[in-house]
C-alpha cells in the first residue's frame, strides 16, 4: 500500500515546495495552507493531509477555493443505485438525512479500524437521522475480491454492521459509477478526478451536496465533530 501512495506524496511535496505556474496541471488561484503540527484530536473541520506527508501542513477544505462546482443543482438523491443484494435502491429515500458514503475493502490494512470505527458510529447516530453508505471496490491492490454474499457475510458477522452496503462498484476509470462520478465532480480541485485508495470519504448533508472529503487514512472518529455539526443544521 505505501507504495500506492508514494506518487501522490512526491506531487503533493513537489507541489508544497514549489509556487504554482500559469502552466502547471496543479495551478490554484487560491490556496490556504496553515503550518503547524497536528493530532488526531485537531483533525474537525476540513480535510488533513498530514498523514501523506511529514511537513507538517495541514490543508483545510473550507479554506480552498481552487475548485468550482458544477453548476447543475444535481444531488446524491437523483441517483439510484444496486445494493448489496443487487436491488434498486434509489438515494432519495436519505433526503433529510447527512450521510458518510466510503468505498470499502475486506482485505485492506485500513479495513479492521475503518469498519470498527464506522459501526460505532453508525450506532451512536443514527438514531439522529445519520446514514453510512459503503460502496465495495476492487481497484485497489485487489482488496475487495469476495462475491456480494461473502461481503456481506463478513461485514455484517465480524464487525455487526447494520448500514447499508451496496454493490461492487468501480470509483476510479472509464466504468466509473454515476454517484462515484457525481461525488467527484463535487470535490475536486487538490484531490483530483480519482480515488486515492480505499475508505477515502465523503460527507454529504441533508440536502444532498458534498460537504467534505477526506483521505483514506483519516479514520471515522477523526471526523465525528463534522457529523455531529450536519446533523444539528
Amino acid at each position: 500500500m505505501a507504495s500506492s501512495y508514494a506518487p501522490f506524496s512526491l506531487v503533493f511535496n513537489g507541489f508544497a515546495a514549489t509556487k504554482p505556474k500559469t502552466s502547471s496541471t496543479f495551478l490554484v488561484p487560491s490556496l490556504k495552507l496553515s503550518t503547524g503540527t497536528s493530532t488526531s484530536k485537531n483533525l474537525r473541520s476540513g480535510v488533513s493531509l498530514k498523514p501523506w506527508n511529514n511537513h507538517g501542513f495541514l490543508f483545510r477544505y473550507r479554506n480552498f477555493s481552487v475548485y468550482a462546482r458544477t453548476a447543475s443543482e444535481k444531488t446524491v438523491h437523483d441517483f439510484t443505485v444496486k445494493d448489496i443484494n443487487g436491488k434498486d435502491v434509489s438515494l432519495s429515500q436519505f433526503k433529510g438525512k447527512p450521510l458518510l458514503i466510503v468505498n470499502v475493502a475486506s482485505k485492506c490494512g485500513l479495513t479492521s479500524t475503518n469498519y470498527s470505527e464506522l459501526t460505532n458510529l453508525y450506532e451512536k447516530y443514527k438514531d439522529q437521522g445519520f446514514e453510512i453508505l459503503a460502496f465495495p471496490c476492487n481497484q485497489f491492490g485487489g482488496q475487495e475480491p469476495e462475491s456480494n454474499p461473502d461481503i456481506k457475510r463478513f461485514v455484517c458477522t465480524r464487525f455487526k454492521a447494520e448500514f447499508p452496503i451496496f454493490d461492487k462498484v468501480d470509483v476510479n476509470g472509464p466504468s466509473t459509477a454515476p454517484i462515484y462520478k457525481f461525488l467527484k465532480s463535487e470535490s475536486g480541485g487538490f484531490f483530483g478526478d480519482f480515488i486515492k485508495w480505499n475508505f477515502e470519504k465523503f460527507l454529504v448533508d441533508k440536502k444532498g451536496k458534498v460537504v467534505e472529503r477526506y483521505p483514506p487514512t483519516t479514520s471515522p472518529f477523526q471526523i465525528e465533530n463534522d457529523i455531529k455539526k450536519l446533523i444539528a443544521a
